[in-house]
């Protein structure tokens, strides 16, 4: 049985965003040298970090009407392309302010273009089946280059320094990565003249609202505010505080760099299976049980981290906060194509995620400057465990009944 062309898509984009996806969440293994040569404190590392959120979630909604007027693959290659050419710049820099505009901007800007927003409207359009099983897939890729780039950038910090760090990063996504998205990336079936796997579903252009209808409309919308605030909470506690502070918190407590390394990856690891069978489950199950699910054990598993003074218990921290933590995203996004018109995928999943992103930044920069004043994470990690029970509340409050994409 011949493969079908969406298989082959999926890969490119998963491999895209692995690597684009995987430079950005390298970030925590730089603080530290940041902040020895350029004689920062843990509040404007943590800045650098707010602005880059800040920038990539602002790029979202823009990026999904583009994808929505263009095609992903334009958008994927050029965003790829320019992520590259500034990490390799960013070896450059003398000067604080040059991280901020380097890495806090332009890094930030190609990293929204191969983000879940992209991804999503891939998805939606090459598969009707299995696609939240799909979305699985692709949105492992952040999990792989979690793995893969977070404990590889802290090695070769150790070897080369940041400066050499970042040359190897930009030079794999421009002789890399840029050649096989631009080789294999399609933006549609029609464009290999297939039809979507699974076939054409006839019942999913007419979802929930007429397509002539104003996409501002979602706005009046109550569903979509209990979407996408808990989707904020996820940005804070996931990309925002764990992926910023995890790396500077075990050096704090005193785990060497092997404890750390190994705490990454395991939780990358177990990111990977959870967003996998999130996905998986998403098809099958209720993505509102689902979502609820998750954001209680997210909060539970942070209590572990504030008695994680042994290396055991950071390793148990990683692995089940690893299971719950990019485990939200194919559910939330199939709540969007289940509730809302599939042709306005671009520009919905854009505002989502610009409210994951802000959520982000509040994540990455309150916690730096609460560790500014008291020396400690815990007050952060009490606040984060507040706002995922109010995730939870809000999610529970959605319709049950959810109808079929």
């Amino acid at each position: 049985m011949k493969l079908h062309y969406g298989w082959i898509v999926l890969f490119a984009t998963f491999f895209a965003l692995f690597a684009v996806q995987g430079v950005r969440l390298a970030f925590g293994a730089f603080i530290i040298p940041w902040e020895n040569e350029f004689s920062l404190d843990r509040s404007m590392t943590s800045l650098i970090s707010t602005v880059s959120f800040i920038v990539y979630g602002l790029s979202q909604p823009v990026v999904g009407r583009l994808i929505d007027r263009y095609g992903a693959r334009m958008i994927v290659i050029g965003s790829t392309a320019l992520v590259g050419v500034s990490v390799i710049l960013t070896a450059m820099t003398q000067q604080s302010w040059q991280l901020f505009l380097l890495y806090g901007f332009f890094v930030s800007l190609g990293v929204g273009g191969a983000s879940n927003v992209a991804a999503a409207a891939i998805v939606t359009k090459w598969f009707t089946a299995k696609r939240g099983f799909a979305l699985g897939i692709v949105e492992a890729g952040f999990g792989v280059g979690q793995m893969i780039m977070v404990p590889g950038s802290l090695l070769l910090i150790q070897v080369m320094g940041w400066r050499g760090t970042v040359v190897v990063l930009g030079l794999f996504l421009l002789l890399l990565v840029v050649p096989v998205v631009v080789f294999l990336l399609r933006n549609q079936p029609a464009d290999k003249n297939l039809s979507p796997y699974g076939g054409v579903n006839e019942q999913g252009d007419t979802v929930a609202e007429n397509k002539n209808s104003s996409p501002w409309s979602v706005f009046a919308d109550y569903k979509f505010w209990f979407i996408i605030m808990p989707f904020v909470i996820c940005g804070f506690t996931t990309t925002g505080l764990m992926d910023t502070h995890l790396i500077p918190f075990a050096h704090d407590h005193g785990f060497s760099t092997q404890v750390t390394g190994s705490a990454v990856s395991i939780l990358a690891a177990f990111n990977i299976a959870g967003i996998i069978l999130s996905g998986y489950l998403a098809d099958r199950w209720s993505s509102r049980r689902m979502l609820i699910f998750l954001y209680s054990v997210r909060s539970l598993s942070l209590i572990l981290l504030l008695v994680s003074h042994e290396p055991v218990l950071l390793l148990i921290f990683a692995a089940v906060f690893g299971l719950v933590d990019f485990a939200t995203v194919a559910p939330t996004q199939l709540l969007v194509t289940k509730h809302f018109n599939k042709h306005r995928v671009g520009f919905i999943i854009g505002w989502l995620f610009l409210g994951h992103q802000v959520g982000s930044a509040l994540g990455s920069y309150i916690p730096g400057l609460l560790y500014s004043h008291h020396n400690s994470y815990s007050s952060a990690f009490y606040a984060a465990i507040f706002l995922l029970v109010l995730a939870v509340i809000m999610t529970y409050l959605l319709p049950k009944k959810e109808l079929a994409s």
